[in-house]
């Protein structure tokens, strides 16, 4: 069904980027800091560190970024990043633990998108594995975006370039799909992207109807096919089939983003997807 009264216009207010200078963290720097342009928000980098002695030398630069991406000239002041419509804000933790110095950021600052990069396997369990619960119920309404680390992802960290034309958005009764299809939707409009094709997959019965509302007016193809079998290898297995840059799904865990996915098909999805994975708690306000 398309109705694009649906999609009201939201903006992101401010995105948060927890970095431990790796080669992944260059990756989903680049994530951040290309939607930060798009959408002229606030992006907020936490790097965490037992000691706080790290400077940000190994932590590339804005400014020097930019220049690389050709959208300020060289050697340009710091004003030259304001004058984009984006602000960067840098914090150093001193903490010997990521997930609670997280949650102390995000209980003080709004966050409307996370972008995490993430050792898949290994890296999910150690993130997840950690007790969140209550304190990071603020950061449960925002959108995550993980970056697996080894995946290059879908925008190009040495020219600023946008790889975006298959998006997956599996679909079902519970949780509702329809903040996933809506942050999409956001994501076409913002990054400005040509046409490309999302596919709604829904794994179960090819009788079962779902009520999804479209847009009827996207210059994007909106495919919907029906599959049976099980969720995360179907997930994993048609987004292998379609060439997906990008996999959407919404969660709804109680606890927050990260306890909402022990032992879902998020985190099965999490732990061997070929691209980086969005997932977005049913109650969002994302945008």
């Amino acid at each position: 069904m398309s109705d694009n009264r649906l999609f009201p216009e939201r903006k992101v207010g401010d995105i948060f980027l927890p970095s431990d200078f790796s080669e992944g963290s260059e990756i989903a720097f680049a994530h951040a800091l290309k939607l930060a342009l798009a959408s002229q928000s606030m992006l907020s980098v936490l790097h965490v560190d037992p000691s706080a002695s790290e400077d940000w030398q190994g932590f590339p630069g804005v400014r020097e970024t930019l220049e690389r991406w050709n959208l300020i000239p060289k050697d340009s002041p710091k004003s030259a990043v304001v004058e984009l419509g984006i602000n960067v804000r840098k914090i150093m933790a001193a903490s010997s633990d990521p997930v609670k110095a997280c949650v102390k950021y995000l209980e003080v600052h709004n966050a409307d998108l996370i972008v995490l990069a993430i050792q898949q396997r290994e890296g999910i369990a150690k993130w997840i594995a950690k007790s969140v619960g209550e304190p990071i119920a603020r950061a449960a309404k925002q959108m995550t975006l993980f970056i697996p680390k080894g995946v290059d992802g879908f925008v190009s960290f040495e020219d600023g370039s946008v790889k975006l034309k298959n998006i997956l958005i599996p679909v079902a009764d519970k949780p509702d799909p329809q903040p996933a299809i809506e942050a999409v939707i956001r994501l076409i409009e913002s990054l400005k992207l040509p046409a490309g094709i999302v596919t709604l997959l829904h794994v179960g019965s090819p009788t079962e109807s779902l009520d999804v509302h479209v847009p009827s007016d996207s210059t994007w193809t909106w495919n919907q096919i029906v599959l049976q079998g099980d969720p995360a290898h179907v997930i994993l297995k048609t987004a292998d089939e379609i060439s997906a840059d990008l996999i959407v799904m919404t969660t709804d865990g109680p606890d927050g983003f990260l306890d909402g996915l022990r032992g879902t098909t998020s985190e099965r999805v999490l732990s061997r997807a070929k691209c980086p994975v969005g997932n977005l708690p049913v109650d969002s306000l994302l945008g």
